[in-house]
């Protein structure tokens, strides 16, 4: 009997003690926790306060407790008055806690050179890109000159198909013009039934391989005589020859520039015997040439051969020369 009561004397103020170190090893612990919470948003308020004064930005919301008191003292506090109630002689252990270090200038130093690495980083994407597009561009700069290399070809080319046309369109006028027309010593003729001015006839005869008309003797002259009135008779038609006076007034010139030795205008005719020697010319047959500056170029009739000069720009046949 002494001996239960010796083991009960000993075991029940052991488990006491336990229960109250483990209440209390709880509430450390619970303590401890909170405060290290409390501490690193303490911290973090710091470092963005400090980050903002750096970078020049304005405060942001303070605290939402005016007082000051941090978040978990009113529930400690709570739990302290309800652990009171079970019995005053308990002592309230308070966790020892460490003042939050204030951020250094390091920290934000390294904040800042984190945000910059990140920017490097996008400028870094930016040059790659546009690295590509500058290769892209370079490549559309190479193809456009290749390109232009070859439109340069291609208009060589279609130059060169151009002259040899002209060559053999020339080549064909100087064959049909000997085959269709007259043909005299190195000379032959061919008749255009095309009304044109005399600068567009000559134009076309030059691009047929010839030129105007240019009779340069008597036996020239008939032939191309003989030749119109077959061509054109009943009728009487002026044809544009290769002769004018543009260059100087009275001086005829042929279109090669050599100056004209044979003439052959046309004159009134002769009055009839008997007639008076007031007798007027015949008013739509007068002596040429008389048209004086206002009539430059010279034209063939068609029935006769005789020369008259008109105005250039009078649209009229034309007879073209090509060489045998």
């Amino acid at each position: 009997m002494q001996a239960a009561w010796l083991l009960g004397a000993l075991v029940v103020p052991q488990l006491l003690g336990f229960s109250h170190g483990a209440r209390g090893a709880e509430r450390e612990w619970e303590g401890g926790w909170g405060g290290a919470q409390e501490e690193e948003r303490e911290r973090e308020a710091l470092m963005l306060k400090h980050l903002q004064e750096a970078l020049g930005l304005p405060a942001g919301r303070r605290d939402k407790n005016p007082e000051g008191i941090p978040e978990g003292k009113g529930a400690r506090a709570t739990e302290k008055d309800s652990q009171g109630e079970e019995g005053e002689e308990e002592a309230v252990t308070t966790p020892y806690t460490s003042p939050s270090p204030s951020p250094t200038p390091e920290d934000t130093v390294t904040y800042i050179l984190g945000r910059l690495a990140g920017l490097d980083a996008g400028l870094h994407q930016v040059h790659v890109r546009l690295h590509a597009l500058d290769t892209r561009v370079a490549e559309l700069i190479r193809g456009l000159r290749q390109l232009r290399e070859v439109a340069s070809d291609t208009r060589d080319a279609v130059q060169a198909l151009q002259e040899a046309q002209s060559r053999a369109e020339r080549e064909h006028g100087r064959l049909e013009g000997c085959l269709k027309g007259v043909r005299l010593g190195h000379k032959c003729f061919l008749l255009s039934r095309d009304f044109e001015a005399q600068a567009a006839a000559q134009a076309r005869c030059v691009a047929r391989g010839g030129s105007l008309a240019q009779p340069a003797d008597r036996q020239q002259m008939e032939t191309l005589t003989r030749y119109l009135r077959a061509a054109l008779a009943p009728y009487n038609w002026p044809v544009w020859l290769g002769v004018h006076d543009r260059r100087a007034e009275g001086l005829y010139l042929f279109e090669n520039g050599q100056r004209v030795s044979f003439f052959a205008w046309h004159r009134a005719p002769s009055p009839e015997p008997g007639a008076g020697p007031s007798a007027a010319p015949h008013p739509l047959s007068p002596n040429q040439p008389n048209g004086g500056a206002l009539e430059n170029c010279v034209a063939q009739a068609s029935d006769d051969g005789s020369w008259w000069d008109h105005e250039c720009e009078r649209r009229l046949y034309y007879v073209c020369e090509y060489p045998f």
